[in-house]
């Protein structure tokens, strides 16, 4: 099975075909979606939120995204792998975004990098890519600066906040971004966004006309029933089923129904 590269995944979307994106932080997710047929595969900070149980991404470091990328990594053999560069860990200088690019290429063995930002980070962006690292751009609403934001909310509903993230994507794409994430922007903005760039979009919460999707794999899969999102649909009630094959465990082991003699290994 081949790794599916940077210019095939654009070819793809040029010719019209949705793209799928979904995060993983280790082997065994990794390799689930992997062999589900999942396109691209992104070890996000959003594991800040979903592994480690803070309440934003901010506390995620580098080394954090390096080793969870280095797990999926292990076991993805089709999808294109794609870090998320963290707070500070690219904003003080290109100097330190290169660094921390090439970190995550070299230590975590992935395919790209992906940063949040701006007009302030074309010129980043611009480095990066020169360097030869594929890089994912992301607009809209952007975590890392939730608390300039003031909480989470929709970018683009009107028209002057749409003609800026659409200057932006222009300017993404001109600096060498081989793709933008588009996240909570409205459906009407994102839908010009994606006629107004070559490189594909890829959506959440930003409605059906980009270029292709993602999600957090455990929103996917309803592990957090307490998160509900309009732009999430979850394809399984995940925390149901795993909760009741717990609940079985725990009944079995208490009334000495596991282990049974199949599953004990004996003396020869």
């Amino acid at each position: 099975m081949k790794k599916l590269t940077v210019p095939q995944l654009v070819a793809r979307s040029q010719k019209g075909e949705k793209l799928t994106m979904l995060t993983a932080y280790d082997a065994t997710f990794g390799r689930i979606a992997d062999e589900a047929g999942v396109d691209m595969v992104l070890v996000g900070d959003s594991l800040g939120q979903v592994v480690q149980g803070h309440e934003n991404t901010i506390p995620v470091e580098l080394g954090d995204v390096i080793y969870h990328t280095r797990c999926v990594t292990r076991a993805v053999r089709s999808a294109l792998v794609v870090a998320d560069l963290p707070f500070m860990s690219y904003q003080a200088s290109v100097s330190q975004a290169l660094l921390a690019s090439g970190r995550a290429l070299k230590e975590g063995m992935c395919e790209a990098v992906k940063l949040e930002g701006g007009m302030e980070t074309v010129e980043t962006v611009r480095a990066i890519a020169r360097t030869g690292i594929p890089v994912m751009a992301h607009l809209g609403l952007k975590p890392q600066t939730i608390h300039k934001m003031g909480g989470y909310r929709i970018h683009g509903r009107t028209a002057s906040e749409a003609e800026e993230i659409i200057t932006e994507a222009k300017a993404m794409e001109d600096a060498g971004a081989f793709s933008i994430v588009l996240e909570g922007v409205a459906a009407e903005t994102a839908k010009e966004i994606t006629g107004a760039v070559k490189i594909p979009t890829i959506g959440i919460g930003s409605g059906p006309h980009c270029s292709g999707q993602v999600l957090v794999i455990y929103d996917l899969m309803g592990l957090n029933p307490e998160f509900k999102p309009t732009f999430l649909k979850t394809y399984m009630d995940g925390h149901s089923l795993v909760t009741k094959a717990i609940k079985d465990y725990i009944n079995e082991v208490k009334e000495g129904k596991f282990p049974t003699d199949a599953h004990s290994f004996h003396r020869k």
